[in-house]
């Protein structure tokens, strides 16, 4: 597969490299990422195989890609689709402590929903988040994607607890 490098305003969402291994390590030991996105890494190793899994798309099932400032290549996050099937997906992202509130993730997300109808013939794509985030509910609506219920304690997060997910989705035909 050919390497995705997608652009927002302010944003450049591009492939993973191993030289990000040091900043992912940074942002990911965020107590927030992992309370809500279990992705804790220890060291840069840790880092360097978590950027290996996300960088490889062989199989088809997921693009990942990091979100970095459009001038200034700081990382910013990570965005990505997953579960790619049947024309059905989902998505998850964070942002990195220091770009939060900035409205990163709500303009990665629209970024990558736009690209992912486009070049993976997507008709659906789906966001699950916890009740209890509701800074990731805010980024779901910003980006366009619509509530459409409350799935009960759904999924085990970073924090070890089963939470309650709210179930947004975002169709081909949406405006």
């Amino acid at each position: 597969m050919e390497p995705v490098e997608i652009t927002a305003p302010g944003l450049l969402l591009r492939p993973w490299r191993a030289a990000d291994a040091p900043a992912v390590l940074a942002a990911l030991v965020d107590p927030h990422i992992v309370r809500w996105n279990g992705q804790g890494v220890g060291d840069l190793a840790q880092a360097a195989g978590w950027i290996a899994r996300r960088a490889d798309r062989s199989d088809g099932s997921h693009v990942s890609l990091a979100v970095t400032g459009d001038t200034d290549g700081v990382l910013l996050g990570g965005v990505s689709v997953h579960q790619i099937r049947d024309g059905n997906a989902a998505v998850g992202y964070w942002t990195a402590g220091p770009a939060r509130g900035r409205g990163v993730a709500a303009g990665a997300l629209r970024a990558l929903t736009g690209w992912a109808f486009t070049h993976l013939g997507l008709h659906r794509i789906e966001l699950c988040h916890a009740v209890a985030n509701p800074a990731s509910c805010r980024v779901a609506t910003r980006a366009g994607y619509r509530l459409e219920g409350t799935l009960r304690e759904s999924h085990r997060y970073g924090d070890g607890h089963r939470h309650d997910e709210h179930l947004h989705a975002r169709l081909i035909t949406d405006n």
